[in-house]
């Protein structure tokens, strides 16, 4: 899967650089070093569109729209705490945020599980603790000591053990993947500031299929001049893909920074737009 995952994410940078030349079937397959069929093949296990029609779905134009589009949703989302019905299979979440005194104490006397894991979108580290998932990243190969170091530091005085048979069954259920049997919610413990904790908990009212910007996050935590100090608070997100940190666009249409790569948050858009719209 990691292998699969990362000749997706390299055709997702050639097409994305070279869109303006529109290239064929045949150039983005030679890029990553398949033959066109299995590269249309692969291409559409992956996304469940042809190349193009994914490439389509991440113009800036396209973006555009769908931050319009989104706009009417999320105001309804706000407003009443629940998100789209339009969602295909989304999670049952629960966030439960450390005390002051937790979150000074670095974590003494919990006990932290994690584990390296593939998924479609490449390698990640999770980490769980009794009362739910305390970190989840997408690494690159490089990265797996780092991400032990990273999660080492947020919980210095946590008991870190690595426990592949714990965490299993839930990046099953975070992904979908086969096997899995459970949809039980999956309770979050987050570690951050009040002004953090905000904005984590505006992401997560963002529905599957919808777009917004950073000065709408802003506006809806109720500090409308503070997009900046909110998109710092969006790449300090410990919990990826649960949190949808990737749904948030540049005012403009552009894609915006992904604390876990570009690549990968075209990847992760890309599938949702054409999940969702499968769906209409």
């Amino acid at each position: 899967m990691p292998d699969d995952y990362q000749r997706i994410a390299d055709a997702i940078h050639f097409l994305k650089d070279s869109a303006l030349n529109q290239p064929s079937l045949d150039d983005a397959a030679k890029q990553v070093g398949l033959s066109p069929y299995h590269f249309q093949r692969l291409f559409r296990r992956f996304a469940g569109v042809s190349p193009k029609r994914f490439l389509q779905h991440l113009t800036s134009e396209n973006a555009k729209g769908l931050l319009k589009q989104s706009t009417s949703v999320l105001e309804t989302s706000f407003s009443v705490g629940l998100s789209s019905p339009s969602r295909l299979h989304d999670l049952l979440i629960n966030v439960d945020a450390v005390t002051p005194g937790e979150y000074k104490s670095g974590g003494t006397n919990l006990q932290i599980n994690y584990a390296i894991h593939p998924t479609p979108f490449g390698q990640s580290l999770i980490a769980i603790t009794e009362r739910g998932i305390c970190r989840l990243e997408f690494i690159d190969s490089t990265e797996t000591e780092t991400a032990i170091q990273r999660l080492q530091k947020a919980w210095p005085n946590a008991l870190i053990k690595e426990n592949e048979t714990i965490t299993e069954s839930i990046i099953h259920q975070i992904f979908n993947l086969q096997n899995s049997s459970t949809n039980k919610p999956l309770p979050l413990l987050l570690q951050g500031t009040n002004f953090q904790l905000k904005v984590w908990q505006a992401l997560l009212k963002i529905p599957t299929g919808c777009v917004t910007s950073y000065g709408f996050l802003a506006s809806k935590i109720g500090q409308p001049s503070a997009s900046r100090a909110v998109g710092t608070a969006i790449g300090n997100n410990p919990i990826s893909y649960l949190i949808p940190c990737h749904r948030v666009l540049r005012g403009d249409g552009g894609i915006g920074g992904y604390r876990w790569g570009i690549d990968r948050k075209l990847a992760i858009l890309g599938k949702e737009f054409c999940v969702t719209e499968a769906l209409k």
